[in-house]
């Protein structure tokens, strides 16, 4: 009688442990799953179409993420870009700096600072009696 008792007392005791170790493994798939497509989703790199509203032109360029670029009077920095997780749709994102430096006024500091996206850049729009930016790719 007594062998049966700690059979079935091991049983229990072991379950809490099993079920544990299930836990976390599921946990940290789960975690690493999370990490590897915030990686995919981030890029590293900008491209942006810049008119210049006077000669009419377009031109696309290419910033890094972190990096000041100088284009003719505006100094444009990116200091974040992502993809939206839709294949169907993909909303790109970027968080832009923009400083006009013909502009003497110590006070305002960017022309533009803030999120822009593709789809719809009226939504926070980059105001410049010169030049318009859109953003068209990350990655």
């Amino acid at each position: 009688m007594k062998l049966i008792k700690n059979i079935i007392a091991g049983k229990i005791s072991f379950f809490p442990f099993k079920f544990f170790c299930i836990f976390l493994i599921i946990n940290f798939s789960s975690i690493l799953n999370s990490e590897e497509s915030i990686d995919i989703l981030q890029g590293n790199f900008i491209e942006i179409k810049i008119l210049d509203k006077v000669s009419s032109k377009n031109n696309v360029l290419k910033v890094k993420i972190g990096e000041e670029v100088r284009f003719k009077n505006i100094l444009i920095k990116s200091l974040k870009c992502k993809n939206s997780k839709f294949d169907d749709n993909p909303e790109i994102t970027a968080y832009l700096q923009v400083k006009d430096l013909t502009n003497e006024d110590n006070n305002e500091v960017f022309v533009f600072n803030g999120w822009t996206f593709s789809s719809s850049p009226t939504v926070r729009p980059f105001d410049h009696p010169v030049y318009d930016i859109w953003l068209t790719k990350c990655y």
